[in-house]
């Protein structure tokens, strides 16, 4: 059986006949380079990613056509100079290495828009990065980062900043620079406040902010009318703003986990919106406008206080999947047999002991749940687990 290195130097030579533009030595178990990679002077892609590679070879330096070198997931513990000498790279990926420092010759590179240093060792962020104004995509997770400096300001043409598992407790005000920015990755950090400067982020489409120490969201949050997923589940959020309602693009937005006891009405104003997850708040009542959200496709509700629904909930005509268990139910509105797109109603730990009768004319909820909806279903055990189509 050929041993790991000698697959690679086969697929090497393969590449070297054919003059392949790209090259797949990932997930091999390497633990060292063939130099005869520097051969291979027509190849713009090499996926090295989860290996055991502990050093790379000078020869790597060779490689003049290369634009994208992913070397994530193995043991690096040092780049070579050489890595300068790939003039025409464009994306390296080095996340989840040991590296505890860069080389310069990094910052030299003339066309390199995309880096990934996240999880990594590095004692600090060089102050070169900062410098550099043409990033366009940025990886920097799981560093220990405390602050973030002034000149991220600078960084005008960024369009993903990757910052989740740090220890950021603020943002600075400069972060509203950043106008071309589209995804913003905040989750697992100690933030406890949002500065108005986030409604700046006009381009915005995802903005992850899961398990942070936040209380409340800006107004500002409002004007970011194109922000398609908001992530902000496992904080501590006691109420939304009213300008929460002016998000005409988002189709997802996650709050569990948060302390919420009520939702603004213009919540019904996401007509855009195909998932809400209010799971593990302490709500306990819903907007009757929460019946306008006719795109709304999954609405998970679970671990909450809630006794009853609005009648408007009838109004949600797309609903494939309702969640309403661990709640204090002991009725639900006729209403939620209007729901038929329905798939799985799940209202397990409530006090129902009747369910409407209008639920069995729900066409794709299968037989056994339908026949489960009778009162004498509930006597043995008051709650209904899950009800799904098969």
């Amino acid at each position: 059986m050929p041993t790991p290195y000698q697959i690679a130097q086969k697929r090497i030579r393969a590449a070297a006949e054919s003059g392949a533009t790209m090259l797949d030595l990932s997930k091999l178990g390497l633990i060292a380079l063939p130099p005869e990679v520097g051969n291979l002077i027509h190849l713009q892609t090499l996926n090295l990613c989860c290996n055991h590679l502990t050093t790379l070879p000078p020869e790597i330096g060779q490689l003049a056509s290369l634009q994208d070198l992913a070397l994530s997931w193995n043991k690096l513990a040092a780049l070579p100079p050489e890595i300068g000498n790939l003039a025409s790279l464009r994306k390296l990926d080095l996340d989840d290495n040991h590296l505890t420092a860069l080389p310069p010759e990094i910052w030299r590179l003339p066309h390199l828009t995309a880096l990934n240093i996240s999880s990594n060792l590095l004692a600090e962020i060089p102050s070169e990065l900062w410098q550099k104004q043409d990033w366009e995509s940025l990886g920097l997770a799981v560093l220990e980062l405390a602050a973030l400096p002034p000149e991220i300001g600078n960084l005008t043409s960024l369009k993903s900043l990757e910052l989740s598992g740090n220890v950021l407790t603020t943002l600075p005000p400069e972060i509203g620079n950043l106008a071309s920015l589209q995804r913003l990755e905040l989750s697992e950090n100690w933030l406890t406040t949002l500065l108005p400067e986030i409604g700046n982020l006009t381009s915005l489409q995802e903005l992850s902010l899961w398990d942070n120490r936040l209380t409340d969201l800006p107004p500002e949050i409002g004007q970011l009318a194109n922000l398609r997923r908001l992530y902000l589940n496992g904080n501590r959020i006691t109420a939304l703003p009213l300008e929460i309602g002016n998000l005409a693009s988002l189709q997802r937005l996650g709050l569990s986990g948060n302390m919420l006891t009520a939702l603004p009405p213009e919540i019904g104003n996401l007509a855009s919106l195909q998932y809400l997850d209010l799971s593990g708040n302490q709500l306990t009542t819903l907007p009757p406008d929460i019946g306008n959200l006719a795109g709304l496709q999954s609405l998970f509700l679970s671990g909450n206080q809630l006794t009853t629904l609005p009648t408007e909930i009838g109004g949600l005509a797309s609903l494939q999947y309702l969640d309403l268990s661990e709640n204090q139910f002991t009725v639900l509105p006729p209403e939620i047999g209007q729901l038929t797109r329905l798939q799985g109603l799940y209202l397990k730990g409530n006090q129902l002991t009747v369910l409407p009768r209008e639920i069995r004319n729900l066409p794709k909820l299968d037989s056994p749940a339908k026949r489960s909806l009778l009162p004498d279903s509930f006597h043995s055990g008051r709650s209904l687990a899950i009800m799904r189509a098969t």
